[in-house]
């Protein structure tokens, strides 16, 4: 039982991911948050078997942040995207396979250009300007492709993706809460969906900027 969105506008990039958790037709929790955090412009939707989730989202968390402790900088979306293929590459080609799909999203700092990755748990990466995963493939991909353009503001594609999360609620009969998420220059914003205009909200708070794993710049490490 998931869903998770994501979309790329002209300098941003937004995702959304659903907050259920539960087993069968039987659901446990309604505020799970299924979007971890990897960079101050990096983060992944991630869905699949529970256990699997955590353990492979803590996984890249912790790696991810040990490279930026070790080179002084965080990893940019592109080679992220390739970590983490190869990751989920060579675990399905071992005892002990990862069953996770996630979508990374992430804005480059140095072209100032956002990106977005479709990743599933066969290692199968495409780079994307926008994609869905889970339950809502079948609803929201056409609306998607319908009113989905180049350049889009940031107001445009949120309004885009209002437009699926509600097509999402009026034809699956599941009931899900979202989690969205805004990545720019600037960072990583929290966005109410629920709200009539997200953006001036967002905007006109500085409390709505989502702290990410940022190790000191002093710390040396050895050969």
């Amino acid at each position: 039982m998931e869903c998770s969105f994501g979309l790329t506008g002209k300098d941003y990039v937004l995702l959304c991911s659903d907050m259920s958790a539960g087993r069968s037709i039987i659901r446990m929790k309604s505020d799970e948050n299924k979007i971890k955090t990897l960079g101050p412009h990096l983060a992944m939707a991630y869905g699949g078997e529970p256990g699997d989730t955590n353990n492979f989202a803590e996984y890249v968390e912790r790696n991810m942040r040990l490279y930026h402790i070790r080179n002084h900088y965080p990893l940019l979306p592109e080679p992220a995207s390739a970590w983490i293929r190869r990751t989920l590459a060579e675990s399905i080609r071992s005892r002990h396979p990862y069953s996770v799909n996630l979508l990374l999203a992430g804005y480059d700092t140095t072209n100032s250009k956002p990106h977005l990755y479709w990743i599933d748990y066969l290692g199968t990466k495409a780079i994307v300007p926008y994609a869905a995963h889970g339950m809502g493939v079948y609803v929201s991909l056409s609306t998607m492709d319908k009113w989905w353009f180049n350049d889009m503001n940031k107001r445009e594609g949120i309004e885009v993706l209002k437009k699926c999360v509600d097509e999402v609620k009026k034809r699956i009969t599941i009931n899900f809460n979202f989690n969205c998420i805004l990545i720019d220059k600037d960072g990583i914003h929290q966005i109410n969906i629920e709200l009539d205009d997200p953006i001036s909200e967002f905007e006109s708070s500085n409390n709505k900027i989502i702290e990410t794993p940022n190790p000191p710049l002093d710390v040396g490490v050895t050969a």
